[in-house]
C-alpha cells in the first residue's frame, strides 16, 4: 500500500490505521494534528481510521514562532578547569545579615562567592556562620586575601583556607594603604609567585596597568582582575582605554573587579570584552540588594550579549533608518 506522508511517498506492507501508523513513524498522537484527503480526522478516531492505498496524509505540529533556527549555545565562564554558568561573582560581605546574604546571591544567578577567612568566635562558636546560608556544594566558594596588606600575609592565609575548605583556585589581592585599597603591586607579584609554585590556581586583583597585567598572566595567574576603580568606591569604569588594552592582550579571563556601582557599569565592563565582573559593595549597599542583585544578572547578560552581537560603528552625522528616496 503506498500513501504520501508530507509530500513523501511511502509504503506500507498492509492496511493501517492512523493510530497504528503514527506509532510506526514514532510520532505522539497527542502532539499532532492530522489531515487525511484534505478533511482533518479527530483524535478520537485515529484507532479506527484506516489508511487507503492512495491516501494522503498531512500531520503538523507547533513550533516556536514560525522560527526553525537553534537556540543559543551556551557561553560559560571557564577558570582554570572550573566553569560557570554566571559571568558574574559576588562577593559576601557587607549585608545586614546571612539570610540577606543567601537572598541577594540567589537572585544575582551568580555561581561563585568570594568569602573572606577570618578567625573563628572561640568566646561563642555557636554563632552561625555563612555555609550555614550559603552552601558550598551549591556555590563555588573563592576565598580571597581581603584586608591583607603583604605578600607573607595573603600568602599564610590562603594556606590555611586550603587547609579549611581544600580550595585551590584563590583570588589574591595584597592591598597598598587604607584610604585608597589599590593593589600594591609589587607585593602581588610576590605572593603570586609564590602560590603558583605551592600548587594554588591564582585568580588576583590588581591595578589597571597593561605591563603589570601581562606580567602576572605570564607568571601563571588563572584570571586578571583589574579594577575599575577604587573598592568600594561605586565610581564605575574609570579607565577603559587600559581595560581594553589588558583584554586584547590577555589570553586568560579579564575580570573587573571593584568600582561597580550600577548595572551600566557591569553592562559597559561587559560591552568592551570583559569575560566577567565581581563585585560586593554595589548590590550589599543597595538599597534593596536583591532588586540589585537582579539588575546586575541582566546587566551583565545584556553586556556579554552586546560584544558578542557587535556594535554598530559610531558615526559623525546623522544616518536615517528610513531611505529618503521617494518621500512624498
Amino acid at each position: 500500500m503506498r500513501v504520501t506522508i508530507n509530500g513523501e511517498a511511502r509504503e506500507f506492507p498492509a492496511a493501517i490505521s492512523l493510530d497504528a501508523l503514527l506509532g510506526e513513524l514514532g510520532i505522539d498522537p497527542r502532539k499532532v494534528a492530522l489531515e487525511r484527503n484534505l478533511e482533518i480526522v479527530p483524535r478520537s478516531e485515529y484507532p479506527q481510521t484506516q489508511v487507503a492505498e492512495g491516501d494522503t496524509l498531512e500531520i503538523v505540529h507547533f513550533i516556536g514562532g514560525g522560527d526553525d533556527t537553534q537556540p543559543t549555545a551556551k557561553d560559560p565562564l571557564v577558570v582554570a578547569g572550573t566553569t560557570l554558568e554566571s559571568r558574574l561573582i559576588v562577593g559576601t560581605g557587607k549585608y545586614k545579615d546571612f539570610e540577606e546574604t543567601a537572598k541577594a546571591i540567589e537572585a544575582s544567578g551568580a555561581d561563585m562567592v568570594t568569602v573572606a577567612v577570618r578567625r573563628v568566635n572561640i568566646a561563642d562558636p555557636s554563632q552561625p556562620m555563612l555555609a550555614d546560608f550559603v552552601d558550598p556544594k551549591i556555590y563555588t566558594y573563592l576565598p580571597n586575601t581581603a584586608g591583607c596588606f603583604t605578600a607573607d600575609e595573603a600568602v599564610r592565609t590562603l594556606r590555611l583556607a586550603r587547609e579549611a575548605g581544600g580550595w585551590s583556585l584563590v583570588k589574591l589581592e595584597v592591598l597598598g594603604d587604607q584610604k585608597t585599597l589599590f593593589p600594591d603591586m609589587i607585593e602581588t607579584l610576590a605572593a603570586a609567585e609564590a602560590l603558583i609554585a605551592d600548587g594554588f590556581q591564582v585568580m588576583v586583583y590588581c591595578s589597571d596597568d597593561p605591563l603589570f597585567a601581562k606580567r602576572l598572566e605570564d607568571m601563571g595567574c588563572a584570571a586578571i582582575m583589574p579594577l575599575a576603580a577604587p573598592i568600594g568606591s561605586g565610581l564605575g569604569i574609570q579607565n577603559p582605554v587600559n581595560l581594553r588594552l589588558i583584554i586584547e592582550q590577555t589570553q586568560v579571563p579579564v575580570i573587573v573587579d571593584a568600582g561597580v556601582g550600577t548595572a551600566s557599569d557591569a553592562a559597559v565592563a561587559m560591552e568592551l570584552g570583559c569575560d566577567g565582573v565581581l563585585m560586593n559593595t554595589a548590590i550589599a549597599e543597595a538599597r534593596d540588594p536583591v532588586r540589585m542583585a537582579r539588575a546586575m544578572k541582566l546587566a551583565v547578560q545584556a553586556g556579554r550579549d552586546a560584544y558578542l552581537a557587535g556594535r554598530m560603528a559610531k558615526k559623525l552625522y546623522a544616518d536615517p533608518s528610513s531611505p529618503l528616496a521617494g518621500i512624498i
